[in-house]
């Protein structure tokens, strides 16, 4: 009898977790939607914007003296910006960019190269901080929820130090939500911004994201007042904030997406332990009720021989 409440105790505990997994799994759901929404409802913002600029500086033709689109001669330090969640039982949302982002720093530093980190999400900083790299910028408590005012800051502290040459190129990370199911991880080089992004398709093709195709359009000649240079001076810092911040929210709705998943996996699992575990108690519960029944029949035997 105490194997059969070893094993009734073992399949509530199972129930309970399963109870807990399927709420995670509903508010996943629920939260899954809005999330995409938002992250579309941005993309026509930044593709026009990226249109706007391949206009620009096809017309420009040179755009000296603008630093973000000049390449370094030399790289010494590269900052990498890693996006992923507060929060964990996600699957691998959060340790796969984690592992990819330390994997390609430890390459860098094997190099030669020096590496700064900027972290949005609370498990990405105690991952690196664990590792003894400690972010020079870190946001947490808002991974679900991004504002523009992150990417500000993020976009500001980026742009500042690559004008300034002492950050040589920046690399983004953060997952894209393709749907409800599926996520990719994305890697973007956010600076120096890449000539081959500006220049307008010939043919229609997606963007990065996938969510609409950017139809090619005939540059025209434009006349700029003042200066071309100083039409880029406003685009281009928009443009950067524009990725970042679209980033985020891509991020966003992957995370739930890939909570929803986990939760899921999580709740099916449950139900097969406990379907094993109540056949294992059935088999156990028969077999206890034949032992007292064989114990009856021999007591009884044995009465009626004496």
């Amino acid at each position: 009898m105490a194997n059969l409440r070893d094993i009734q105790r073992r399949i509530n505990s199972v129930r309970s977790t399963m109870q807990i997994t399927r709420t995670m799994e509903m508010v996943s759901s629920a939260k899954i939607r809005s999330a995409l929404e938002r992250a579309e409802q941005a993309g026509p913002y930044k593709d026009a914007l990226t249109r706007m600029l391949a206009n620009v500086t096809g017309s420009a033709g040179v755009v000296a003296g603008q630093p973000l689109l000049k390449q370094h001669a030399e790289e010494s330090r590269v900052l990498f910006v890693l996006v992923a969640s507060d929060r964990g039982l996600a699957g691998g949302f959060n340790i796969v960019p984690q592992r990819e982002v330390a994997a390609r720093i430890a390459e860098l530093e094997a190099k030669g190269v020096e590496c700064e980190l900027i972290t949005c999400g609370r498990k990405p900083t105690e991952y690196f901080k664990y590792r003894g790299i400690v972010p020079v910028l870190s946001f947490e408590g808002i991974s679900a929820e991004p504002t523009m005012d992150e990417a500000d800051r993020i976009a500001s502290y980026v742009m500042d130090a690559y004008a300034s040459e002492s950050i040589d190129r920046v690399m983004i990370y953060y997952h894209h939500a393709k749907n409800r199911v599926e996520q990719v991880l994305m890697v973007e080089q956010l600076l120096p911004i890449s000539q081959d992004e500006l220049k307008l398709p010939t043919a229609p093709r997606e963007t990065k994201e996938g969510m609409r195709p950017i139809e090619p359009k005939v540059v025209t000649e434009f006349d700029f007042e003042p200066s071309a240079n100083e039409v880029l001076g406003y685009l281009i810092p928009a443009y950067v904030r524009t990725i970042i911040y679209h980033a985020l929210l891509d991020s966003a709705a992957a995370e739930h997406a890939a909570r929803r998943a986990a939760m899921q996996s999580a709740t099916d699992n449950a139900k097969e332990v406990i379907t094993t575990l109540s056949r294992t108690y059935n088999r156990e519960r028969q077999g206890s009720i034949t032992t007292e029944l064989n114990e009856i029949v021999a007591g009884a035997s044995a009465l009626e021989d004496n």
